[in-house]
């Protein structure tokens, strides 16, 4: 059975330019739906004029209530690397020559094929790398040492690209379009892709890149990782090291930090922040006969979230056999054998849609229809 898809009797509202929009609205009254069905068609009309009117007053400030920030369904940061990298964008920093080219082709194989990288569980996806430093016989070697002839039609490199605001949008995004499984972009490096005029480093300047860039990854829902380098001054602050203003760090969604102590050491720190997991550093022991590094052993292990009884129990309900449930909260909560109440219910599982998908495997979806509030819980299917 189909979910009836509500119909917006408004224009929709400014969303948040952020990536942080609903995917649909759960409320049961909200400023953008309000309540139509039983409303005649003049007062309807007379809502959208106020409506308009007040999106096209300069001093409106849309704003959203705790209760309806709950109401809300988002469309949460997916993993790319669990644990250490997530959609969004990101900065791989580090001094010239210290491996982070094979760190990042690394990842972007790794990611290609689905192993799992280090102890860390990798989803599977189309990669983009952006060798732009590099050649064609240089990565043809480089892989080939790295990896031998395992190769992997998932994995696409280039070595040339327009620059952000000249070009680069559009050929992103149609390489996306082509290959919507896109997880990971990879820029080699963030230099090589600055707008024409860009070159002086301020904190307005390097905020604007990255956060041109975060529209892209936000919107398309994938990881963009730039390359970029480190200064020679040391800084308190480690991630202060990164070439150019905070205004680069300070929009991104995370950063990853490769140091050596000394430039022969076959050894390196991986110190990682990031908004979407724990501070981590990893030390790692670069394998000189293929060029990979490995993980010798992290400082600390990463925090995971306490299982959830609610979620556990919705999973159990689908199977393969049944891989799909639909009704109102009112009988989920009599599925389930829980004496939770139907509307805490429904507030709890629009906040953990996002780990019900990832964890479990199951799409949650809310909506209103003329007979009341429904829910359908569906098993994801799997392209594999």
């Amino acid at each position: 059975m189909l979910i009836e898809k509500e119909k917006l009797a408004v224009p929709v509202l400014p969303a948040p330019t952020d990536g942080e929009q609903p995917l649909y609205k759960s409320s049961e009254q909200s400023i953008v739906e309000g309540n139509f069905e039983n409303n005649p068609p003049e007062k309807n009309y007379e809502e959208m004029l106020r409506m308009m009117q007040l999106m096209n007053d300069p001093a409106y400030l849309h704003t959203v209530s705790m209760n309806e920030l709950y109401e809300n369904i988002y469309r949460s940061r997916p993993p790319i690397i669990g644990g250490l990298l997530y959609s969004g964008v990101y900065i791989l920093a580090g001094a010239p020559k210290v491996g982070k080219s094979f760190l990042v082709a690394q990842l972007a194989y790794h990611i290609s094929t689905g192993q799992a990288l280090w102890n860390y569980e990798v989803y599977k996806g189309t990669v983009l790398y952006l060798a732009l430093e590099d050649d064609y016989q240089r990565l043809q070697e480089r892989m080939f040492r790295m990896f031998g002839v395992e190769g992997t039609d998932n994995l696409y490199f280039a070595v040339y690209a327009k620059q952000l605001g000249n070009g680069l949008d559009e050929q992103l995004k149609k390489f996306m379009r082509e290959y919507p499984d896109t997880k990971l972009i990879i820029i080699d490096t963030l230099q090589k892709i600055r707008e024409i005029g860009g070159e002086a480093y301020c904190y307005a300047n390097d905020y604007d890149i990255v956060g041109k860039m975060k529209k892209i990854a936000d919107r398309h829902g994938i990881c963009l990782l730039l390359v970029h380098h480190t200064r020679k001054q040391p800084a308190s602050d480690k991630f202060e090291m990164i070439s150019g203003t905070t205004g680069l760090l300070g929009c991104a969604d995370g950063a990853f930090l490769l140091q050596k102590e000394n430039r022969t050491d076959h050894s390196a720190t991986l110190d990682i922040v990031g908004r979407d997991q724990s501070d981590q550093r990893l030390y790692l022991q670069r394998d000189e006969k293929r060029l990979i590094w490995t993980l010798d052993h992290a400082e600390t292990e990463l925090w995971k979230a306490p299982p959830d009884p609610i979620l556990d129990s919705v999973s159990r309900l689908l199977t393969a056999e049944r891989p799909e449930w639909y009704g109102s909260p009112t009988e989920l909560v009599a599925t389930l054998g829980t004496d939770i109440k139907p509307n805490v219910l429904t507030l709890r599982l629009n906040v953990n849609a996002g780990r019900l998908l990832q964890e479990h495997g199951i799409r949650y979806e809310s909506c209103r229809t003329h007979a009341g509030r429904n829910i359908k819980i569906s098993l994801e299917v799997s392209e594999a």
